[in-house]
């Protein structure tokens, strides 16, 4: 019978009313509503290519500007996979993955360590896709690191399209957290000499 981690995490405050659900042993089912389209088919994107179930319902203060949206989706996103996860029991609990999409290719490793650090190697130029900030994409992804506990890495190698670079961090980033999230048949507790993560 196939694993099943769900979790279910909310934060409300006066710029963001975040709620999510995650399932890590999905199929890529999503149910994703945020008021930033872009954001909304990123996040779909780590549904898709990570084989996980979303339900997300996502509201801020967008007619300031999409940071704290951005920043607190993936912070709140980050959160459930900390809680699904529980102790790591069982995980493979690195994950890497690079990936092209047209003339872009990224890289992201992903150690589900418990300890939050983030580097982001993706220059790109401040510039909107649709109504979103290209610059939020490091938000997010810093956010999510921090949530969940976990080093994350990304490196572009290559890219000049903001659309297909972006994309394709996000798309790595679900490969390589599918990856570390997986269950390893021949693992026997905690994948740490401590003994914990």
């Amino acid at each position: 019978m196939p694993a099943v981690r769900p979790a279910r995490e909310e934060r409300t405050t006066t710029e963001t009313r975040i709620t999510v659900t995650v399932e890590l042993d999905g199929t890529g089912t999503h149910d994703v509503d945020t008021p930033l389209p872009f954001l909304t088919h990123m996040v779909e994107q780590i549904a898709r290519h990570g084989s996980f179930d979303f339900g997300i319902r996502a509201e801020g203060d967008v007619d300031i500007d999409g940071h704290h949206t951005t920043e607190d989706l993936g912070f709140v996103l980050g959160r459930a996979f900390a809680s699904a996860l529980g102790d790591k029991a069982g995980i493979h609990r690195y994950g890497w993955a690079t990936l092209p999409m047209d003339e872009a290719r990224a890289t992201c490793t992903v150690d589900l360590s418990g300890r939050p650090y983030f580097v982001w190697e993706v220059p790109m130029p401040k510039a909107k896709l649709g109504t979103w900030d290209t610059e939020l994409a490091e938000v997010f992804f810093e956010a999510f690191a921090r949530g969940c506990g976990c080093n994350l890495h990304m490196v572009l190698h290559a890219g000049q399209n903001l659309h297909h670079i972006t994309e394709i961090c996000f798309k790595a980033f679900a490969k390589a957290l599918r990856a570390a999230c997986a269950l390893d048949a021949r693992a026997a507790g905690i994948p740490s000499t401590k003994g914990s993560l």
